[in-house]
């Protein structure tokens, strides 16, 4: 793959990168997939499918571009009545200038595909853009990770995990690499201080040239023929034994860098220590106990194995469905889906998980208390935090206003940090979130 001429590597693996770029000029007037078959200009591809506004179409029908696998829903359908506050939607908030727009204008305006406010039981407003509507499925990208966190407590709650030890100790195949020497606690933290960066501009990198083909969520010239036997890194977990190495001038546990290999392999321990694939175990364990309206799917690595770090795709209901039994300590629908100690410990910060994310200069900017157990913390007391995908998805959760409030959207711009387009949409949903009147009884969080 060395011998891929530079100018095509860049065309292929950065227009649509998870690193922050300039939308100008990018917002051509081509709506995707227009004519049978498609214009050549509005085709969607596994090369463009990123670039907005190609994503608007490729982020709702992700099982065209990607390879996917089934997470069929289960049992009664958990109706969410409503909506019973549409006016919800023409309520005034500001946007990044300064500029006064409805709810619903102002995601609209800053590319969210759909968004949802619940409280409670009762589904209070939801509004679709751009083609987007409730049977829909749109991709979570990084979201995902504390999906996958969330069933993962499962298995501490039985005790098979200890986190206070090596992932090698369950995945043996990781002795020697840089993650022999971290915890499980410093891998859902983000904290394991290994010499691997999501390096989107060295076209020479280990990040470039194997991890991302591996994932099979980018496209490189001739990564999708590659061989199992022709690669040292065919999936991605072979990447996580070759390739990542620890870095020899930090420790683990001394700094927070987000880094989505932390989430590939808390998928395959999920998957070693249950010995189920990582799509059952979310089906039989979470997606099943929902009363979800709708099958989900996970797209997978080349070698078809379920990304862990971004790859669930649902309706902006059903993921709706996922944050209220979040927000209820695991309970949802009068059973206890997910144990709420588990629950409640992406709440508990410690003093020097604070510290990792104020001393990390990229999110000096943002709101964000803490990352903790692949949740992004708001404000613990007020059980405010969020999962993020990126281009924009966020479930967004209040425990002290009873809510829950999820948007998927096609922000060109990938990155959440130093994004006004992100940080309107948050800022508008936290506002919204305490103008709510709390129901009777509901205190504060406590653990």
């Amino acid at each position: 793959m060395k011998n891929i001429p530079r100018a095509i590597l860049l065309a292929a693996l950065f227009a649509g990168s998870a690193a922050s770029f300039s939308a100008a000029g990018n917002e051509a007037a081509v709506t995707p997939m227009q004519g049978i078959p498609p214009t050549r200009e509005s085709q969607v591809t596994m090369a463009n499918y990123r670039d907005y506004p190609m994503s608007m179409w490729a982020f709702r029908n992700a099982d065209a571009v990607l390879n996917t696998v089934m997470i069929p829903r289960q049992g009664d359908i958990r109706p969410l009545p409503g909506p019973l506050r549409p006016e919800i939607g023409e309520r005034l908030f500001s946007d990044a200038q300064g500029n006064e727009l409805s709810f619903d204008a102002l995601f609209e305006a800053n590319y969210a595909d759909g968004v949802l406010v619940m409280q409670g039981s009762r589904l209070l407003h939801e509004a679709y853009f751009h083609d987007f509507n409730e049977r829909s499925h749109h991709i979570w990208f990084s979201m995902t990770k504390s999906l996958v966190s969330t069933v993962f407590g499962l298995l501490v709650a039985e005790g098979k995990v200890d986190l206070g030890a090596s992932p090698a100790k369950y995945i043996p195949e990781l002795k020697g690499s840089g993650f022999e020497r971290v915890t499980i606690q410093q891998v859902l933290d983000h904290t394991t201080a290994i010499d691997f960066k999501e390096n989107y501009t060295d076209l020479e990198s280990d990040f470039a040239l194997l991890y991302a083909p591996a994932l099979n969520l980018g496209w490189l010239p001739g990564a999708a023929d590659v061989q199992p036997d022709d690669a040292q890194v065919y999936g991605v977990q072979d990447f996580l034994v070759h390739f990542i190495k620890p870095d020899p001038a930090l420790q683990p546990g001394a700094a927070f860098d987000y880094n989505s290999s932390n989430a590939d392999l808390l998928g395959w321990l999920v998957a070693r220590i249950s010995g189920e694939t990582l799509q059952d175990y979310v089906q039989q364990h979470l997606w099943a106990k929902l009363g979800a309206e709708h099958d989900a799917y996970m797209a997978v690595d080349r070698a078809l194995i379920p990304v862990a770090t971004a790859g669930m795709n649902t309706t902006l209901r059903d993921a709706a469905r996922f944050g209220m039994m979040i927000r209820d300590r695991g309970e949802f629908a009068g059973k206890q889906v997910i144990p709420a100690e588990w629950i409640d410990t992406s709440l508990q910060v410690s003093d020097k998980v604070a510290a990792n994310m104020a001393a990390n200069a990229k999110y000096g900017e943002e709101p964000w208390a803490a990352y903790h157990n692949m949740w992004w913390i708001l404000d613990a007391d007020k059980g405010e935090y969020c999962a993020v995908g990126i281009h924009g998805q966020v479930i967004y959760i209040n425990r002290s206003a009873d809510t829950v409030m999820v948007w998927f959207s096609s922000q060109p711009v990938a990155s959440a940090a130093r994004n006004p387009e992100f940080r309107a949409k948050l800022q508008a949903a936290r506002e919204l979130a305490a103008s709510l009147t709390r129901k009777p009884g509901l205190s504060p969080f406590t653990p």
